[in-house]
């Protein structure tokens, strides 16, 4: 930031508001920049007022108005006000037409007010007299650095120090080093999971990203194999940089599942974005919220961003019942898809495909779209060896499954345990969501027939007709982990 604050002010950007939640470190970067350059500085908040020095007793009274004002009285050749959170006084409209004045002149006058809030919120007055710049999060070798200073002699191995700075991607100085400083406290050193975990913390406070903090691994999962594959490889055996993919599916058929486990299978954290949670009252709230989601997302490092149900944030693209804010938000989403060159790997995941712009299935928008069906034969064996195992079944005559997903069958291993009766008298508590909604899974498939991948098997997914009349039954002996 400091160089980039320092080419503004000598190009006579007279207004610069710096959005940071590390206002702290932000002056610290402008003071050093002051001294570097010879700039006559002083700093203003409500509590102090005026300071020339850190900790320095104020010499005005905390006041906004007088505070800006100053800036008329300092005398080097080139003067730099800092002041604090000026958002939560842009309402007095005395206040605005002195920032007004101060701006306009203080281009010829070499006078520049420098703002350091956490949000950007300026009237239309002053719009055009800012210029927003960013006071970037610590980066790896700066959390590096931190880790270091709080260690002190007691130096961990370059990989260790790597696996917490990846950790503690995201934060801010202020918490990385108090995540920090309280894993020496309860461990004697640093550890990683004691960062992530204040770290989830810290997220569940902005309501726009969540943390999994889950232990599946695709062990638990039964078939898939050819979307396993696909993911494992992308994150784990290129250097090219992937995008995501894009899971279809009928409901209960593992997408949401696959999604959460893939982090724990190839070690990166998993956040999730609640679209639905983004919507704002406020005319383009909703759309910041979502740039914002994607910023701390990016900051993260090497992410597992999972968007569940996609479909129903976008369904109003196009409408109007929304007053166009699904599809701005859509505008923002594209965008992003197509430009970040960052290391979050998106994996969305949908229901009704009919429910979503076409623009977002195009080329280069995700590495892959897979259909998830109901499983395979082969599948729904490994599917009850698993469901079997969890809920301690013995070994026994399955029911007829033919049409059920995952999910169905999970909930047949439940009641059987739940209600102490044998599998196949449990099954007639369950109805596959195949016969329930046969219309809306039969368009479906005949959508994703011929344009999207197999999650199951390589290669293109074709439709394989799901017959619901009744098979050889046969007997599963659960397995054992």
């Amino acid at each position: 930031m400091k160089k980039n604050l320092i080419e503004h002010i000598n190009a006579a950007f007279s207004g610069i508001w710096i959005q940071t939640h590390q206002a702290d470190e932000a002056e610290a970067e402008i003071r050093h920049a002051a001294k570097e350059q010879g700039w006559e500085l002083a700093v203003w908040d409500i509590a102090n007022g005026v300071r020339f020095n850190p900790g320095a007793k104020g010499v005005a009274a905390g006041d906004p108005l007088g505070g800006v004002k100053h800036l008329e009285g300092m005398a080097g050749q080139t003067c730099v006000l800092v002041v604090h959170n000026l958002h939560r006084f842009l309402g007095n409209a005395e206040l605005v037409q002195v920032i007004q004045n101060a701006l306009v002149y203080g281009k010829a006058d070499r006078r520049f007010l420098v703002v350091l809030s956490p949000v950007v919120q300026l009237p239309p007055e002053l719009e055009k007299l800012f210029v927003v710049l960013e006071h970037a999060l610590p980066d790896h070798q700066q959390l590096i650095t931190i880790a270091e200073g709080l260690l002190g002699d007691d130096q961990s191995s370059t990989d260790s120090l790597n696996r917490i700075a990846e950790a503690a991607l995201g934060l801010t100085h202020f918490e990385a080093e108090s995540a920090m400083a309280l894993s020496i406290t309860r461990h004697g050193e640093i550890r990683p999971e004691v960062i992530i975990a204040h770290k989830a913390q810290a997220l569940k406070k902005g309501s726009l990203l969540a943390l999994h903090r889950g232990t599946e691994s695709f062990a638990d999962l039964g078939g898939l194999g050819a979307v396993k594959a696909f993911c494992v490889k992308a994150l784990k055996g290129s250097q090219v940089k992937p995008k995501g993919i894009l899971l279809l599916g009928v409901p209960g058929t593992g997408k949401s599942a696959l999604a959460k486990a893939l982090g724990n299978e190839v070690g990166r954290p998993t956040l999730q974005m609640d679209m639905g949670a983004l919507m704002g009252s406020l005319v383009g709230q909703s759309e910041a919220n979502l740039r914002q989601a994607l910023k701390v997302a990016e900051a993260m490092g090497k992410v597992i961003l999972h968007v569940d149900e996609i479909e129903k944030a976008l369904s109003g693209v196009g409408g109007q019942g929304d007053s166009g804010v699904s599809s701005r938000m859509f505008g923002t989403l594209l965008t992003w898809l197509s430009d970040h060159q960052s290391d979050v790997f998106l994996v969305a995941t949908a229901n009704d495909i009919s429910k979503l712009p076409p623009e977002l299935t195009r080329a280069e928008r995700f590495d892959g779209i897979f259909m998830i069906d109901t499983p395979t034969d082969q599948e729904k064996v490994s599917i009850w060896h698993i469901c079997m195992a969890e809920f301690g079944l013995p070994t026994q005559t399955l029911p007829n499954a033919d049409a059920w997903t995952g999910a169905e069958i999970r909930s047949c291993c439940r009641l059987s345990a739940m209600l102490g009766v044998p599998l196949a008298e449990a099954a007639s508590n369950v109805v596959p969501v195949a016969v329930t909604n046969r219309e809306a899974v039969e368009r479906l498939r005949n959508w994703a027939t011929g344009r999207c991948l197999s999650a199951s098997v390589p290669g293109i997914y074709g439709m394989v007709p799901v017959t619901t009349q009744p098979k050889r039954t046969r007997t599963v002996r659960p397995s054992v982990n």
